[in-house]
């Protein structure tokens, strides 16, 4: 199983943030930054996002309300089970910060490529995908406020705005500039890529500085931190099961099922960072450690489903093939 060389990106910016952590003006700074890096993120989101494509993928509605509930019901709850495990297991902030995980909507980019290698459905990923990040801009804190409370940093309408207006305004202006700059982008997906990376980096060192300059690290043990990974390891074993029994319960075919299964099993870095950093302040670096863990694990384990789907599929192209030459 691969270590995405991306994930060694983000450790190295831990690295740099507790060896040189940004403070005072320099803190505010990279703050902005980043802050209008995530928002030009997601007016270049918008820009790709084919109206076209999401209207169409509107016929698939059965799909996408699975793969939203498994996002937005489904792990949540696994989150709040996780409770159970305060002080034994997880501290306290470490249990908000999994909490905080189960909330935040699902990939775009990591779906619709796991489920262009498992040969599934493409265009139902692509929309679910993108379907649960715009509406996750809105329900991701809500149910921060209904779960987290107070603990999660303080949630308020004012919170609600700085996030809508990082996210999904940036994301509609893209929707409405795409007929002029749509398809010079399509043509140079590269740079969505390099702004995608680039940002969720300025966000990891600016929340894991401000946590350094805080002295917040100093409340996690190594012991702490391998129990975290067992209860992610756990969560996402359960979602994959779910996901892929469920839809077969439910009566999607095969292609549909993968795309459920990589949507509906996902969380984004890029949507949840941004969100974190508004929720949680100064408790930003602990709120989005369980996210960053969790983000290289399913990119681990979800490439290796997807290349074993992949051969099983091909593996039944070739049986009539077979059975023709017999």
């Amino acid at each position: 199983m691969p270590i995405d060389p991306y994930i060694l990106l983000l450790l190295g910016t831990v690295g740099l943030a507790a060896l040189i952590p940004a403070r005072g003006v320099a803190a505010d700074t990279v703050s902005g930054v980043s802050t209008g890096a995530i928002a030009f993120l997601f007016f270049l989101y918008g820009a790709r996002l084919s109206t076209r494509e999401a209207m169409d993928g509107l016929r698939h509605w059965r799909l996408h309300v699975t793969v939203l509930a498994c996002t937005f019901v489904i792990f949540p709850l696994l989150g709040l089970a996780t409770g159970a495990l305060v002080p034994t297991i997880l501290t306290d902030p470490l249990y908000q910060g999994v909490l905080f995980l189960t909330l935040v909507p699902s990939t775009v980019q990591s779906s619709i490529a796991f489920t262009s290698m498992a040969r599934g459905n493409v265009p139902a990923a692509i929309c679910a995908g993108s379907f649960s990040s715009i509406i996750g801009i809105v329900v991701t804190p809500l149910l921060a406020a209904a779960l987290l409370g107070s603990a999660g940093g303080g949630f308020s309408a004012d919170s609600l705005l700085e996030i809508v207006l990082q996210l999904l305004v940036p994301f509609l202006a893209g929707q409405v500039t795409r007929r002029w700059i749509g398809g010079f982008l399509t043509r140079h997906k590269r740079i969505l890529g390099l702004v995608d990376r680039g940002s969720i980096l300025l966000v990891v060192y600016s929340a894991f500085s401000e946590g350094m300059v805080r002295g917040i690290w100093h409340q996690v043990s190594p012991a702490r931190l391998g129990a975290l990974l067992v209860v992610e390891a756990v969560i996402l074993a359960v979602m994959l099961a779910l996901t892929w029994y469920g839809g077969k319960a439910l009566g999607f075919g095969r292609e549909d099922r993968i795309a459920i299964q990589f949507a509906g099993s996902k969380k984004s870095l890029a949507s949840g960072l941004p969100m974190a950093s508004v929720l949680f302040g100064a408790q930003a670096s602990l709120a989005v450690l369980p996210l960053m863990l969790f983000h290289q694990m399913q990119l681990m384990v979800c490439a290796v489903i997807a290349k074993r789907r992949a051969r099983d599929e091909a593996v039944q192209a070739d049986e009539p093939a077979a059975l023709q030459r017999v």
